[in-house]
């Protein structure tokens, strides 16, 4: 099928979500520390592109809480908060629990093998005290019922409203324990695959709602 005059991603539009998504990540894994002053010329250079999608970055960025803002003063990674922690946490919890309700009449035993393989990967990084490896192990087996669900709005709030729980826990760990989210995941897949859409967006709930403690405990010293 012919693809319709102006349809798809423009070059500017790509520009502008790659400036986002890359200044997004290194506030999440910490290369850009929170309090960090941020220069749209020193971040245009390192990525190799112009200021304007930078700026633009940076402005979305700011709407989703990443970064601070004074206009003429400065721009800055926005300090650890646990309340707009929380926050995103109560919304990325009910957000998971509705992808499970949306995508388990139609799940397939290809996807289910899906999150048990993810599951499998997690646990491993989590023995070896991998936290990039457990966390993009966690994102994957989530990621199932979210793409499952087949809802564009679950992506939108979830790419909103995630990267400030994984900023969280990146910073204050050097390490994840989060050994019970083995057992909490195999306690999904086999509601899923009972067919249990009750139970399986309960557990789902509780495995995102189990970070509680992770939120209340003391940042780790680098």
């Amino acid at each position: 099928m012919p693809i319709p005059k102006g349809a798809g991603p423009t070059p500017r539009s790509l520009l502008r979500e790659n400036a986002y998504r890359s200044i997004r990540d290194a506030i999440v894994d910490g290369t850009l520390v929170p309090g960090e002053r941020l220069n749209d010329g020193d971040l245009a250079q390192w990525l190799g592109m112009s200021r304007t999608p930078v700026r633009e970055a940076l402005t979305r960025l700011e709407e989703t809480g990443l970064v601070q803002t004074k206009p003429g003063r400065y721009t800055i990674v926005s300090p650890l908060d646990v309340r707009a922690a929380r926050a995103a946490q109560s919304v990325t919890a009910a957000m998971h629990e509705l992808a499970v309700r949306e995508a388990l009449s139609n799940l397939s035993a290809a996807e289910i093998e899906h999150m048990r393989a993810a599951n499998a990967r997690f646990a491993e990084a989590l023995c070896s005290d991998d936290v990039d490896a457990a966390i993009a192990a966690d994102d994957e087996f989530h990621a199932v019922t979210v793409t499952a669900s087949a809802n564009p709005a679950l992506h939108a709030v979830l790419d909103q409203f995630t990267p400030v729980l994984r900023r969280m826990e990146r910073l204050r760990f050097s390490s994840l324990n989060g050994r019970d989210s083995v057992a909490q995941h195999e306690r999904i897949i086999a509601l899923c695959e009972a067919g249990d859409v009750e139970g399986a967006a309960a557990a789902m709930r509780a495995n995102w709602l189990a970070l509680d403690p992770l939120l209340d405990a003391p940042p780790t010293g680098d």
